[in-house]
């Protein structure tokens, strides 16, 4: 079959792997119909972790039922899926608490698996032809047949439900003030999320012109920290009033306002600024513990200062980790068949599967629009 392998850094390519078996009698092959690139697939397509040449991309993917294995009681053969991107057992103790992003059986010395992605187990990803799920009764989540809301549907495999555990992380409640650093496709699926759930008032944070006019688009007030710095704006917007909660969907490749001076932990600093006292941070934003292009020594090992003194006296709450999708896809899933939630508004890109080189190096400079690539093999 055909499959998205990476190659080295700023290089993929699409070339025939083996199609994936049955290993397992909790296993499904799914025959991949939407795919899509994350913003997390760009740090290791950068070169930004210790991804090694070989591995099949892909954590985002939903698809038709191919071929079910004789443990599996739940699905069918033609069913239609979207999977989680976190591989969990739904047997251990995190996911018997609903914390399936942080399965302790599926990556042993790991707190969690994920399809595609380095350090997070020995499942290939979905930027392919077919992909095998594991542990499928528990992975897969079950989509109305048809084709319609492919797009949204698609998005229920992470950015979607990452936006919303964004938000949530934050503490948030209905009729707060929010502000969302990075505009992104989780960004804009935390600014999105804020305002399903009753924000007065959320800041979307960024630098891209494009991004910016997106966030306008569905209600939210965009800051261009291009031209000044985001909470002096945000500060001299509101009178001088804080926001109540702060979400950081850049993570560890975060900038200064040149946009190509890396700092670290410059949106956790302006988050600290930004959010009141006794307020709270969601951080669905990636950090890594090692970061092989980290722009000084502490940043490469996973050390990023910040003034916690700061966090301290202002009694903030900290909420960080990858989202537990499973514990949103369902009731998102019901929200967009319900016309309540459409997601796919970030969509950029509809392209096969063999265009995904030149939709990489795209995306990676932020050209021509390139914001969510959706891949159909």
């Amino acid at each position: 079959m055909r499959a998205v392998v990476y190659d080295k850094a700023f290089s993929v390519t699409v070339r025939e792997v083996e199609k994936p078996k049955i290993l397992h009698p909790d296993d499904i092959i799914v025959r991949v119909t939407t795919t899509c690139i994350c913003g997390s697939d760009l740090h290791m397509y950068e070169g930004r972790t210790a991804a090694e040449s070989g591995i099949v991309f892909g954590h985002e993917n939903m698809g038709i039922v191919d071929e079910v294995g004789t443990g599996v009681t739940l699905l069918k053969k033609g069913d239609r899926v979207v999977m989680p991107f976190n591989v969990a057992c739904g047997r251990c103790l995190n996911c018997e608490e609903g914390r399936s992003a942080f399965c302790t059986h599926v990556n042993p010395g790991f707190a969690g698996g994920a399809y595609g992605y380095v350090a997070m187990g020995p499942y290939p990803g979905g930027q392919a032809e077919f992909v095998r799920v594991p542990f499928a009764d528990f992975n897969a989540l079950i989509l109305p047949p048809g084709t319609e809301h492919e797009e949204d549907f698609a998005l229920l495999a992470d950015i979607f439900p990452t936006g919303w555990h964004g938000v949530e992380l934050s503490g948030f409640k209905p009729g707060e003030s929010v502000v969302v650093f990075g505009a992104g496709p989780v960004g804009l699926m935390a600014a999105y999320s804020a305002l399903l759930r009753g924000a007065a008032d959320v800041y979307v944070v960024d630098r891209v012109a494009e991004r910016l006019a997106k966030a306008k688009e569905i209600g939210c007030i965009p800051v261009d920290f291009s031209k000044e710095d985001a909470v002096t704006q945000i500060l001299n917007m509101r009178g001088g009033k804080e926001v109540d909660r702060g979400v950081d969907a850049v993570g560890y490749q975060a900038t200064t306002g040149d946009g190509k001076t890396e700092q670290p932990n410059a949106v956790l600093e302006a988050l600290i600024r930004i959010v009141r006292p006794t307020g709270g941070l969601g951080i669905p934003g990636l950090y890594v513990p090692s970061d092989p292009g980290a722009p000084d020594s502490a940043a490469a090992k996973g050390y990023i200062s910040f003034p916690f003194g700061k966090l301290f006296e202002k009694g903030l709450t900290l909420g960080t980790g990858q989202c537990n999708v499973k514990a949103y896809n369902r009731y998102l899933r019901d929200l967009i068949i319900a016309g309540r939630a459409k997601p796919s508004f970030v969509v950029s890109h509809n392209l096969p599967l063999d265009d995904a080189a030149d939709a990489y190096d795209k995306f990676d400079r932020r050209v021509d629009g390139y914001t969510k690539v959706l891949l159909h093999p």
